[in-house]
């Protein structure tokens, strides 16, 4: 592997699909975004968009509500991943706001229509951003319940013609439980898609 940073006219992809965990934002405060964090993760998506990469970017709403937690504490599951949509459209607000701070035109597209604060999804609209050299967030997840957003990067990746997704999540792995529940969950070093069907993982 070469140690020279990568130029323009070096890098592999051409579209990326960025998925990020709402949680991610969070840090370590009670906030649930984090200014710092926020500014962090936009300016290495500016490096990435300098390269004349087209960047599209996903992003969770766990760190202000999600929709299965909020099902197991009685709220109506439909309900509750509508709520989860609701603060994937606030996380990219944030982001769009932060990189349009650092000189990044940006444009969010939202699943569900509130026309006031986003553009519907329109596939043809977001392809001719990306080719003018702005990042499309989609906020919104697919605008359907029982959908979760990494789901949704799939499909956009899909739709846009994606080189790539890539994840940036607090999650080092997958596991054969969950780790924050059960102190004998393992890692996985490597993991087949149909295993993890098998095996039922959550992941």
């Amino acid at each position: 592997m070469s140690d020279r940073p990568a130029t323009p006219s070096t890098v592999k992809y051409k579209r990326i699909v960025l998925k990020l965990s709402g949680e991610v934002l969070r840090g370590k405060g009670a906030d649930p975004i984090d200014p710092q964090i926020l500014e962090d993760i936009c300016r290495q998506v500016k490096i990435v968009r300098d390269l004349g990469i087209e960047v599209c970017v996903v992003i969770g709403g766990g760190n202000i509500f999600r929709g299965l937690t909020g099902s197991q504490r009685g709220v109506d599951r439909t309900t509750g991943d509508y709520m989860g949509m609701l603060a994937t459209v606030i996380n990219s607000l944030a982001i769009m706001d932060c990189l349009e701070k650092m000189g990044v035109s940006c444009r969010v597209q939202s699943a569900i229509p509130m026309n006031q604060v986003a553009e519907p999804f329109i596939l043809r609209r977001a392809i001719r951003h990306l080719e003018k050299g702005r990042v499309v967030i989609f906020a919104a997840g697919t605008g359907n319940p029982y959908f979760s957003t990494d789901t949704t990067a799939a499909l956009r990746a899909s739709e846009i013609r994606a080189d790539s997704i890539m994840k940036a999540t607090k999650v080092d792995g997958s596991y054969t439980k969950d780790p924050k529940k059960h102190a004998d969950a393992v890692r996985y070093d490597s993991l087949t898609f149909l295993d993890a069907l098998k095996q039922r993982l959550n992941v």
